[in-house]
């Protein structure tokens, strides 16, 4: 214990460590899930089908069938962020996404990607995205534009963090007040509140792609 705390204290800083327990967790009940995969299947294989089966519909409706290209992304993404989320309410335990450092390497992948696609998708015309309706608006649109952009990332990081950062704290308190009597409708609502976020990140990055493959108005 005493080593684990000083390579916690002095190498790898707790929320990284998380983050690796978060990924070894997602690899290993991806592997069980698909280990032995049958036309009945069992209870976890099934439960792991009903996951992916939502997300999948999630992201058609979002973006419609050309959604389907970045449902490995945008996937990865809910897992984890979920995952995440709710392994901060295992006592022990805290959540990658209280840190934002984790979460803005999430939402700085979405922000390139966002613009990559964009280039892909309608090449040099993309720039007209930022230049507004009229060509007189450019000197106007182009600065507001930049600066909504650059505050996506900063918004996709801050809200996750502020929310599951909150979440712990109240719980925390909570603990301290009455750690016998803790109130069960706080933790149901801390798991809500994990499932909304993870929903709201993966809704805003689907957003922001659709928004950079559609043509420029």
């Amino acid at each position: 214990m005493h080593s684990l705390s000083f390579l916690e204290n002095h190498f790898i800083p707790d929320h990284v460590m998380y983050t690796w327990f978060v990924m070894a967790l997602l690899i290993l009940c991806g592997f069980l899930a698909t280990r032995r995969m049958d036309i009945y299947p069992g209870k976890f294989q099934n439960a792991m089908e009903v996951v992916i089966g939502g997300f999948d519909s999630l992201i058609t409706d979002t973006m419609g069938h050309e959604g389907r290209k970045f449902f490995p992304l945008i996937a990865t993404i809910g897992f984890f962020i979920l995952t995440s989320n709710l392994l901060g309410l295992v006592p022990g335990f805290g959540s990658p996404t209280a840190n934002l450092n984790t979460n803005a390497s999430m939402a700085i992948i979405v922000f390139l990607l966002t613009h990559i696609i964009g280039v892909k998708v309608h090449g040099f015309k993309y720039v007209k995205q930022f230049m507004g309706p009229v060509w007189w608006l450019v000197p106007i649109m182009v600065p507001i534009e930049i600066v909504s952009h650059m505050v996506r990332p900063l918004s996709l990081t801050v809200r996750l963090f502020g929310n599951i950062e909150g979440g712990h704290i109240v719980v925390a308190v909570l603990f301290l007040l009455a750690p016998f009597l803790v109130p069960m409708p706080i933790l149901v609502l801390k798991v809500l509140i994990s499932v909304i976020q993870t929903l709201v990140f993966m809704i805003l990055s689907m957003i922001y792609f659709v928004g950079a493959m559609e043509e420029a108005h």
